[in-house]
């Protein structure tokens, strides 16, 4: 391990479960230093800890990380220090990027870098629903079994899937949709419908989306456009006898609403990764319903996806700190502010 330099900037994290790979590409870095901070909540040594941190790498799954260490209004204030966040997913949802780009922090995300486990998420979570696993599971371990008719499931070729977001998770998922003869179809606010198509994909719009899919697929994330965006409104557009599944972010679909749309047969089946609150209740009505096939948000928690997210986050952290703007930046008008409050640290 190289020394660290005499003015190295510090690296933060909480100490929750991360790939080795992180640390120690962090600890290679001359330039860095490492710093690991007890994740409980309110703890004093791990708030002085982040006042004095340059950087500071943060779980994406809001539900593993105390308020208090997200990164908020209150937690930049109480940081004046920080210059950048990194996010340890494609998601965000414990970081508050205005607040950020308003004191001048610039985030990343890795989004893509654990995309191709999530793919694989989604199918495993469509193959169990049509192919009814759990149920036959089941029955084999109960000792019930006793027709396989009466476990009959379904096939999904020639079938339409529908994917609300299309970014790096979206197109694999399209991708892979091509080796099960499905038709994909999706929408995309921030893509042309050139982009789309070259993604694979025949561009739609949401309304039409939720009309025309026998499987509909969320890929989109989690902010102020798309929370609560399938609520009954959208269930209740959606074909008779259609597929929900999410591998998203929980409040993206409204679990009520949801529920009702599988209790009333309107839907026939649901499969998700995440939830509201996570880990959801066990005594969940949505949880324990038979049409539905569950995962606790482990779409992205793969040894290959893990170990290339904490490798993203570190060389993104590197990068930005060495002034190198990364390629996964979050709020890009920062960028300039970013620079002259690094020069000023380095200069401090």
């Amino acid at each position: 391990m190289t020394a660290p330099a005499r003015h190295a900037f510090t690296v933060a994290r909480l100490d929750l479960w991360i790939d080795p790979v992180f640390d120690a590409a962090i600890q290679d870095d001359a330039a860095l230093r490492l710093s690991v901070l007890a994740a409980a909540a309110g703890d004093a040594r791990t708030a002085e800890g982040l006042a004095q941190a340059r950087a500071y790498h943060v779980s994406a799954a809001r539900d593993e990380v105390p308020r208090g260490w997200q990164v908020t209004p209150d937690l930049l204030a109480a940081c004046p220090r920080l210059l950048c966040v990194s996010s340890g997913g494609a998601g965000y949802d414990t970081i508050d990027v205005a607040a950020c780009t308003q004191a001048g922090v610039a985030v990343v995300n890795q989004a893509g870098a654990n995309a191709a486990s999530v793919a694989e998420m989604t199918y495993a979570l469509l193959l169990s629903l049509v192919k009814r696993l759990d149920e036959s599971g089941a029955a084999l371990r109960a000792g019930t079994a006793r027709s396989r008719e009466a476990l009959m499931g379904r096939e999904i070729e020639g079938r339409a899937i529908g994917l609300v977001g299309i970014g790096e998770i979206g197109r694999r998922v399209a991708r892979i949709a091509q080796g099960f003869g499905l038709t994909v179809i999706a929408c995309d606010p921030l893509l042309t419908a050139e982009e789309i198509r070259a993604r694979g994909a025949e561009p739609v719009d949401f309304d039409t989306l939720l009309a025309r899919a026998d499987i509909l697929s969320l890929h989109c994330p989690l902010d102020e456009a798309t929370r609560g965006l399938m609520d009954a409104w959208a269930f209740a557009r959606m074909k008779p006898g259609a597929l929900f599944l999410s591998t998203a972010r929980g409040g993206i679909h409204d679990e009520d609403a949801l529920l009702a749309a599988l209790d009333s047969g309107h839907l026939a089946g649901a499969g998700l990764d995440v939830w509201r609150v996570e880990p959801p209740s066990p005594a969940s009505r949505l949880l324990q319903h038979p049409n539905v096939a569950s995962a606790f948000h482990t779409g992205g928690v793969t040894h290959e996806g893990r170990r290339k997210v904490a490798a993203a986050s570190a060389r993104q952290i590197s990068q930005m700190l060495a002034g190198i703007r990364p390629e996964r930046l979050l709020n890009p008008y920062v960028w300039p502010r970013f620079l002259e409050r690094l020069a000023q640290a380095r200069a401090d």
